[in-house]
């Protein structure tokens, strides 16, 4: 993509390339494009590049085998203070804010592997270009964590706000389902598949061929542009409260019971419902994104010092494969 077309900005983890027409792609190219520093700079700084440069919108996408298996997990082990870990998962949320939020429409074009961090980064997005082998899921429950950037968040926007906009919708079912898939770590085996988790809307795109999924992003954009609107900030979320977290809670406990999930699999599922309920609120109500994110970011930081966690995330640093403890 770089010998196509001239580099705007660049740092060792990521470029932003000029694709024609007013368009720039934000390419990442770490190790299998693993979520680091440079990449959470090139972020925030692509989006003011967009914003307040002549541009008419921006790709999220590359030419790898994965588009991203996520954040790097060494700085997550506990091993660092939680006050710096605090601070850099507040970072990335805001990136990705930024990105939801930008003026100028920004789509991104997973493809192969799009694990964690790399699963949220595609969800902020003004629209998605999936290729058809699109393989999503949010996997930090594996590694004793919760969704830290949006993941939790998004999966209420996308799943439980639509239905509660209904007359007396319950939200349960769609809880249930936002649950399931974080806590079961599930993994789409196609782009359709991760359409059916939640992860991609009816708006967004699959392509079948993915050596025209750059430029049908890129076309997107281009068919965006013309009178686009940032989404609306406000109370656009559904926060259903205390008796919807008990519901779950028990039966995460039946899981655990039958053999499905450790003990410690449960603990880390509770965060994951308590975050996706909005906590421990006396009845349900609508709240702004920034509300579910600081949930997200508690829970998040909360389980960085467990001991269990530091042992599951050493693990798969060291084998490559989850820790049942």
């Amino acid at each position: 993509m770089k010998a196509a077309g001239r580099v705007v900005r660049e740092n060792k983890g990521a470029s932003l390339i000029d694709l024609g027409d007013g368009v720039v792609c934000l390419e990442f190219h770490t190790k299998m494009n693993t979520l680091d520093e440079d990449i959470k700079n090139m972020l925030r700084e692509a989006v003011e590049e967009v914003e307040t440069e002549d541009w008419v919108g921006m790709v999220v996408g590359n030419e790898g085998a994965e588009f991203s298996v996520g954040a790097n997990l060494a700085g997550a082990s506990g091993a660092g203070s939680f006050a710096a870990i605090e601070r850099g998962v507040r970072e990335m949320q805001d990136a990705l804010m930024a990105v939801r939020f930008c003026t100028k429409p920004i789509v991104t074009a997973p493809a192969g592997r799009t694990l964690g961090g790399g699963c949220e980064v595609s969800m902020a997005g003004a629209r998605i270009v999936a290729a058809a082998e699109t393989y999503m899921g949010l996997v930090e429950v594996g590694v004793g964590l919760i969704p830290g950037a949006g993941g939790c968040k998004e999966l209420v926007r996308r799943i439980v706000s639509p239905a509660m906009r209904l007359t007396s919708a319950d939200p349960l079912p769609f809880l249930q389902q936002a649950l399931q898939t974080i806590a079961t770590v599930k993994i789409s085996t196609s782009a359709a598949e991760a359409r059916s988790f939640g992860f991609l809307t009816d708006a967004d795109q699959i392509v079948m061929n993915r050596d025209y999924q750059i430029a049908e992003a890129k076309r997107l954009v281009l068919e965006l542009a013309a009178g686009y609107a940032a989404p609306a900030r406000g109370k656009t979320c559904y926060a259903a409260g205390r008796d919807a977290l008990a519901a779950l809670r028990a039966g995460l406990y039946i899981m655990q019971q039958g053999g499905y999930m450790s003990e410690y699999d449960l603990h880390v599922s509770g965060k994951v419902a308590h975050v996706l309920c909005g906590g421990d609120l006396s009845a349900g109500q609508w709240v702004d994104e920034q509300y579910f994110l600081d949930l997200e970011r508690e829970g998040f930081v909360s389980l960085c010092g467990e001991p269990k966690t530091i042992e599951r995330i050493k693990y798969m640093l060291g084998t490559g494969k989850p820790l049942r403890n």
